[in-house]
């Protein structure tokens, strides 16, 4: 039954307030009761978070985290699907879920994770959206530093740029894999969204444009149509262009918008890359790579002799057993003159039969095989905006 709430007015006459007033109180009393709900469902979280971490400890059970959360966040995107009438957006179940799951995984160790630095860079965000501000960030000035602080143990985990949706293959990762023993335990689509910024919004008077060599070349067609007389200069990361902007105010960066925030600069444009839905794929590394799922990808490098058909032979290997390669890259062997190593994702664990089968029979056809890890698929709608 409703209850009538009245208030007097300013000539003293009594007046009946909103009937609505009754329904909105009621939804606050069932808003506080839900917070009371969520506390104590975050409270037996942790606790079994860390009972979890305490039995991998005592049995040194190889514990993919990065791979289980992803898949975690993977499948709460999935379920949300049966909540289409909610008003929550979905960007924000992200951000939620991958906090809470960030958190717990740090509760018996504090995880630590080495990037590409300084803040701000687009492998910060990318940091940030595999595990959340909860972990301890180890900042690398470059990407083969990162792969040392994981080596020498100073980072349990790293994350590395390897393709971008424009330019292909990130190189320099590439690279630090040929000459390192650690192993992709997952995988992340990052968004990225370029932005030009600078200390003052006069487009006409900047003459310099700072930027890691990678943007700069994701928005080339922008850049030579707005701004053509402008000098393209590239830097160590964003995050470094961002600050030479801030030093030379005739200067402009490309960067993201936390690189801005940072450093306290304007956004004179958002959105400056070349092709619509830009996007990056990082990689974790760490000293193990994860558990199958069912729906897994396999990194392998390999080289072949250099004798005609030997390449075939080897793809042919992998389509009789039934397997897909997502991708495949040649780089040049170091060390080796006009000799190549060939990069391939496979849509497979490394403990799946087929796979197995496919790995014994490529061994005998090559000159070097490795496996780079296995690790669960990418949700290819992950997205940031920073």
């Amino acid at each position: 039954m409703a209850v009538d709430i009245t208030t007097p007015s300013q000539n003293g006459t009594v007046l009946k307030e909103n009937a609505n007033d009754e329904s909105i109180s009621s939804q606050l009393t069932r808003l506080d009761q839900i917070d009371e709900q969520f506390l104590a469902l975050l409270a037996e979280r942790g606790n079994l978070a860390f009972q979890i971490g305490q039995h991998h400890e005592s049995k040194r059970e190889p514990y993919s985290r990065p791979a289980i959360d992803q898949q975690r966040l993977l499948e709460f995107q999935e379920r949300w699907n049966e909540y289409q009438d909610s008003k929550f957006p979905r960007q924000g179940l992200n951000f939620v879920f991958r906090e809470i799951l960030g958190v717990c995984a740090s509760i018996n160790k504090p995880l630590r994770v080495a990037y590409m630095g300084p803040p701000g860079t687009f492998s910060h965000l990318a940091l940030l959206q595999a595990f959340g501000s909860a972990a301890n960030q180890v900042d690398c000035s470059t990407i083969a530093n990162v792969f040392s602080a994981v080596e020498r143990g100073e980072a349990d985990y790293g994350v590395v740029p390897i393709e971008n949706s424009i330019e292909g293959s990130v190189t320099y990762t590439h690279d630090c894999f040929l000459r390192s023993d650690l192993l992709i335990c997952s995988e992340f689509v990052l968004d990225v969204r370029l932005c030009l910024v600078a200390q003052q919004t006069n487009i006409s008077q900047i003459d310099h444009i700072y930027s890691h060599p990678q943007p700069l070349a994701q928005c080339r067609i922008w850049l030579s149509t707005h701004l053509p007389h402008a000098q393209a200069v590239a830097c160590a990361s964003t995050a470094a262009a961002a600050q030479m902007a801030v030093d030379d105010r005739n200067s402009a960066a490309v960067t993201s918008l936390l690189g801005a925030e940072l450093h306290g600069l304007l956004v004179l444009v958002e959105g400056i890359e070349d092709i619509p839905g830009n996007a990056t794929r990082f990689v974790t590394i760490a000293t193990a790579d994860a558990a199958p799922t069912g729906h897994d990808k396999t990194s392998v490098v390999f080289s072949t002799p250099d004798e005609r058909g030997a390449l075939l032979r080897i793809l042919s290997i992998f389509d009789s057993e039934g397997l897909n390669l997502s991708r495949i890259e040649s780089r040049p062997h170091r060390g080796r003159r006009w000799e190549y190593v060939f990069f391939t994702d496979i849509e497979a664990h490394r403990l799946d039969s087929a796979m197995q089968r496919a790995l014994n029979r490529v061994q005998t056809q090559c000159q070097m095989v490795r496996i780079l890890g296995s690790y669960p698929q990418a949700a290819q709608f992950s997205r940031v905006n920073p």
